[in-house]
């Protein structure tokens, strides 16, 4: 059984946060929310407090099996910002273990020196900070074991394309159906 931890910092984007955590949890995949802060409870990009399941000091790694960014501002900025976590970022993509990206939130993945060769999207302003990558105009784009997403709209796709990394095109297009999202 995989486990994914998503990642909060203050200010994330609600909706591409929560929407992943929520259809992972619809496929039964164990997923953490993980607060960058030293609070349990992180306040998103519109003022929305959220109680996370860990502080990102409790989290063992070595059970970890993905990594989830959301953008927002200044989300991205804090996660980025939040050494722990850049250190495991690295060390997931070394391994080839996946790395999902969202909105903002890629430009971390491109800074650190991650997208080289890949195919990857971010928020639109925010190509060119996806150093080495092949820019795609697409929701949600796979490339190995980094997944990037364009925006809050795309939540959902990014979601699903998560699903389908971790269980496969039949789990994924069943999640779809029985959420009514049509493509």
């Amino acid at each position: 059984m995989s486990k994914v931890c998503v990642f909060f910092g203050t200010g994330y984007e609600e909706i591409e946060a929560l929407t992943v955590v929520d259809l992972l949890k619809r496929v039964k995949i164990e997923t953490d929310m993980v607060s960058v802060t030293e609070e349990k409870t992180v306040v998103g990009t519109h003022a929305i407090p959220v109680v996370m399941d860990k502080l990102i000091s409790e989290v063992n790694f070595d059970e970890v099996d993905m990594i989830v960014l959301p953008g927002g501002m200044p989300g991205t900025r804090n996660l980025e910002a939040c050494e722990l976590l850049m250190e495991q970022v690295d060390v997931f993509v070394k391994a080839g273990k996946p790395v999902c990206a969202i909105c903002a939130a890629p430009s971390i993945l491109g800074h650190r020196g991650h997208l080289q060769g890949k195919k990857a999207i971010a928020y639109p302003g925010f190509e060119d900070q996806l150093t080495g990558a092949e820019v795609v105009y697409e929701p949600a784009v796979t490339d190995g074991n980094i997944i990037t997403g364009r925006g809050m709209g795309c939540a959902i796709e990014f979601g699903l394309a998560i699903v389908e990394y971790l269980q496969g095109k039949e789990v994924r297009d069943a999640l779809a159906e029985k959420i009514i999202f049509k493509q």
